[in-house]
């Protein structure tokens, strides 16, 4: 009886590490209850576990896409989901500008074009919670909201020119192993633009007219704030069918079990 126990155990935690197994190029976050900064109905947000690509998105990664599913090339993609900048520093349909790194970001790409990319993979896009969960962690800390030098540094990437030439992964990864959250790019979300709306619509004007006022109630003076509230006012802005030269994007995944 005890020998059958023990071999019990030792397939357990044979096995154990393959139940919870991570997906290919992919980390895997904790989820937990965190506060967001803005433009959420209540104050505290559940995050379910879930995995997230360890890079963004490259220019390599898309025009492989664009082999496989040529209706996302430049000349052919439908107007209604992508506007005239879509892929604009493309060459063409299959090769980018000489200036162009395959290593970097790709850019100019809306988010219909990303959001099915991801679905291309079996992924999808991050919620704009999972985004500022996974992202508001440092190299040490789950939650480095409150450290002066971390938000110090993405306000300094706001005033980086051409951070989105650079390549992927020259930053230090968080304490999740995700790289390049900050420092390169800004990147789309699933529901890039609910940050302004509330549970009544969008009634509650007055809450959006204080995200472009200079203090009001988000105490804009707080680096956290202005770190974060970029972000937020960037969001808010945009259309499905825009492309921005320092806009790109990253996967998520659902955490489950391996069966």
């Amino acid at each position: 009886m005890k020998t059958h126990a023990f071999k019990l155990l030792v397939a357990f935690l044979v096995l154990q590490p393959l139940l919870f197994a991570q997906s290919k190029g992919m980390v895997s976050i904790k989820g937990s209850r965190y506060i967001p900064l803005y433009g959420r109905d209540s104050t505290v947000v559940e995050v379910s576990d879930f995995e997230m690509d360890a890079y963004p998105v490259t220019n390599k990664d898309y025009v492989d896409f664009v082999k496989k599913y040529p209706k996302w090339r430049k000349s052919k993609v439908i107007k209604l989901f992508a506007d005239n900048s879509y892929l604009s520093n493309w060459k063409n349909d299959l090769e980018l500008k000489d200036s162009e790194k395959p290593n970097s970001p790709v850019t100019y790409v809306s988010w219909f074009a990303a959001k099915e990319y991801c679905e291309c993979q079996g992924k999808r896009l991050p919620t704009v919670d999972e985004w500022e969960y996974a992202a508001m962690a440092d190299e040490t800390t789950k939650d480095a909201r409150i450290k002066p030098s971390y938000n110090a540094q993405i306000l300094s990437w706001y005033e980086a020119p051409r951070s989105n030439e650079n390549t992927i992964g020259n930053h230090p990864k968080n304490v999740w192993g995700v790289y390049d959250l900050h420092g390169l790019v800004w990147e789309w979300t699933q529901d890039f633009n609910s940050v302004l709306i509330t549970g009544e619509s969008r009634k509650d004007s007055d809450k959006d007219s204080k995200l472009f006022c200079g203090s009001a109630s988000l105490n804009a003076t707080n680096l956290m704030n202005y770190a974060a509230f970029m972000r937020y006012a960037i969001r808010g802005s945009l259309k499905a069918k825009y492309s921005m030269k320092n806009l790109g994007f990253r996967c998520v995944k659902d955490s489950k079990l391996v069966k």
